[in-house]
């Protein structure tokens, strides 16, 4: 927690001095206009647990019911704040007699001073079931027979990333938020540090556990935005990190013994944006994935996959003088806003 908190200080102490971004040669800015947007994307998250000298020899796969979410953001100045939440009215989030009922929720604010992205989030995913059945059940049959389910599994993630866009003619705000347009093709490398809180709790006959992992890994991805024309960009971005994970684990039986570990963590990202923007409209879809894996113990494996598909559609306006005004109020006691 110490060092998610210096990562915290340090990162706005590089960014203390940054303002919105201007017009440029080469980026158009949308810093003084509102921006809202409302995304529907399949969230497929799942835990990947594995033993053996090959990993797929036995495999555990934890994943969610909910499979379609909705996102809602927000864009003023360098803030960009989003709300994503999976509802029931979706068919994929309601098989709850085979996989059980899961709830989804994340919070996330990004800010952009300068060629600086700093961003922070809240995550709370419960209710997991049992993916690869037929594994474990010899005859089990998909859409028929239900899965194993943990409802009171729960995984609530704290973090962010920091991150710094070497190319100061690139303009990562254009694929990450659409709060600015790139004119001409080009791509820039992104080193960037990320950095979470992991809390795991369950309870399995009435017996609660607890896990705390601390993250931190550093990293560097390559964006390429591809510009076709004034108003359509294709987009797509790799990234690789390294790090670490230390982990707390605590049973809450016999006295509630306790455990720590620490892991060395590899990570891989990256997607595809294809986008069509104008000064007042913008829609586009992406698709994105991330794998997170390290090795528990000899012959075992964790990894925590997500991969999804995304569409938006948003509408840029001229603020209501209140919001201006309020803002500017509140820059002139935060400089870094």
């Amino acid at each position: 927690m110490a060092l998610q908190k210096v990562v915290f200080v340090l990162s706005f102490l590089f960014a203390v001095q940054g303002k919105a971004q201007t017009d440029t040669a080469n980026i158009k800015s949308y810093a003084d206009q509102v921006m809202i947007r409302a995304n529907l994307d399949t969230n497929i998250e799942s835990f990947i647990f594995s033993e053996g000298k090959n990993r797929d020899e036995n495999q555990q796969i934890f994943s969610i019911n909910n499979k379609t979410k909705i996102s809602l953001s927000v864009d003023y100045r360098i803030i960009s704040a989003t709300l994503s939440f999976a509802p029931r009215f979706f068919p994929d989030n309601r098989d709850n007699e085979l996989k059980g009922n899961s709830s989804y929720t994340d919070f996330s604010f990004r800010f952009f001073p300068k060629r600086f992205i700093q961003t922070f989030y809240y995550k709370n995913v419960k209710g997991f079931y049992l993916e690869n059945m037929q594994d474990f059940v010899p005859g089990w049959q998909e859409g028929k027979d239900p899965h194993i389910q943990f409802p009171d599994l729960r995984v609530q993630s704290f973090g962010g990333s920091t991150s710094y866009v070497l190319n100061k003619n690139f303009s990562a705000r254009s694929i990450y938020t659409q709060g600015e347009w790139q004119k001409h093709s080009g791509g820039s490398w992104v080193p960037f540090l990320d950095y979470n809180l992991t809390i795991f709790s369950n309870i399995v006959d009435q017996q609660k556990s607890k896990e705390f992992q601390y993250k931190i890994g550093a990293n560097m991805g390559y964006f390429y935005n591809w510009v076709i024309g004034r108003k359509v960009n294709i987009a797509p971005y790799l990234a690789l990190g390294f790090g670490g994970n230390f982990s707390s684990y605590r049973e809450y039986e016999n006295g509630g013994s306790k455990e720590n570990a620490q892991y060395f963590t590899m990570r891989m990202e990256g997607g595809l944006h294809v986008g069509y923007n104008t000064d007042r409209f913008l829609l586009g879809g992406k698709l994105n994935f991330s794998a997170y894996t390290y090795d528990q113990k000899k012959n075992q494996a964790v990894e925590n996959n997500n991969a999804y598909g995304l569409l938006y559609i948003g509408y840029r306006f001229p603020p209501p003088k209140m919001v201006k005004e309020t803002y500017d109020k509140i820059q002139k006691k935060i400089p870094i806003l």
